[in-house]
C-alpha cells in the first residue's frame, strides 16, 4: 500500500477543509503534506484524522508541515514555567519532536486551544507548534 492510499483521509480532510498551497509528495518511505490552514482548528482537526489512522503517530511515515495562516484569529499567553525554556512540539505529544521553544515569562501567540492539555502557539519568531497548556496563562491581548 502506497502511503497516499493509507493516508488519504489526512489529505481529503486537508483539502475540504481549505488548506491552501497544499503540496503532498512521497519520498523515500515518508509522505510529505505541506500547506497552510485557514484556522488553529482546521490544523487540529488534521492532527486528530492523521492520530486516528496511526494511533499516537507511532508508524512516522507522515511529516505534516502546515502552519496556520498569519490572518487567523489568535490570542496571546505568557509562558509560566517555573525556570525553563517551555518545548514547542510538532504535534500534540511528548512523543512529538520540539521544533522550536518559547522563554519563561515569553508572550506567544495561542493560536488554537487545542485540547485541556495542549495549544497550538506561535512565538514571535513564527515558530509554531504545539505546548503543554499546563505552562501558559492566557493574558489580554
Amino acid at each position: 500500500m502506497v502511503l497516499k492510499d493509507k493516508y488519504q483521509e489526512l489529505v481529503t480532510t486537508a483539502t475540504d477543509s481549505g488548506v491552501t498551497n497544499l503540496q503532498i509528495r512521497e519520498q523515500e518511505g515518508v509522505l510529505y503534506i505541506d500547506g497552510e490552514a485557514p484556522s488553529g482548528a482546521v490544523k487540529d482537526k488534521l492532527w486528530n484524522v492523521y492520530d486516528k489512522l496511526d494511533p499516537n503517530f507511532l508508524s512516522g511515515d507522515v511529516v505534516m508541515n502546515v502552519n496556520v495562516s498569519s490572518s487567523a484569529p489568535v490570542t496571546k499567553a505568557k509562558v509560566t514555567t517555573e525556570r525553563s525554556n517551555l518545548n514547542i512540539r510538532k504535534g500534540p505529544g511528548t512523543d512529538q519532536p520540539v521544533v522550536g521553544k518559547a522563554a519563561h515569562h515569553e508572550i506567544v501567540t495561542v493560536v488554537s486551544q487545542t485540547s485541556d492539555m495542549w495549544w497550538l502557539v506561535r512565538t514571535d519568531d513564527g515558530e509554531e507548534g504545539y505546548s503543554y497548556a499546563q505552562y501558559l496563562t492566557p493574558v489580554e491581548n
